[in-house]
């Protein structure tokens, strides 16, 4: 008895049905909003890209800069600063000497330096590695002491 009143309170129940229709949520297949989407897209990938190239080269800088930072490198710039200032005081003094020499040539790094001193100019004609020639005329005619 009791089964006969169970299956007929299950088919008086109404139903409610709605057609179903099928949409892709995603825009690269249904077409809609599909060049924001893109667009979205492309912008998400350029600024990854800059964010990388970006990271790297400021890992470049860092590197360069920590590498210019030792002590080493301090005392090497130091001592290399040093040198060429002794360098060109020495020259500078070859240069305004008054030993009765008006001209003459040395080599500095490569680089070959020819002088001559007419008696108010001094020109320096300086020619590197590479051949390329730069002429200096300094004038010390109220310079001199």
């Amino acid at each position: 008895m009791f089964k006969h009143i169970v299956i007929p309170a299950i088919l008086i129940t109404p139903l409610h049905a709605a057609e179903m229709q099928f949409k892709f949520k995603s825009p690269a297949f249904s077409g809609e909003g599909f060049s924001s989407h893109v667009l979205t897209i492309d912008n998400l990938e350029q600024t990854r890209r800059q964010k990388i190239a970006d990271d790297a080269k400021s890992a470049a800088a860092k590197e360069a800069a920590d590498a210019k930072n030792t002590n080493l490198a301090k005392f090497l710039n130091n001592l290399e600063s040093r040198v060429y200032a002794t360098l060109s005081q020495k020259i500078a003094e070859e240069l305004f000497k008054d030993n009765g020499q008006t001209s003459g040539t040395f080599d500095v790094a490569g680089n070959h330096i020819a002088w001559s001193n007419s008696g108010g100019i001094i020109s320096l004609t300086i020619t590197d590695a590479a051949g390329k020639v730069t002429s200096i005329d300094v004038p010390y005619g109220s310079l001199a002491w």
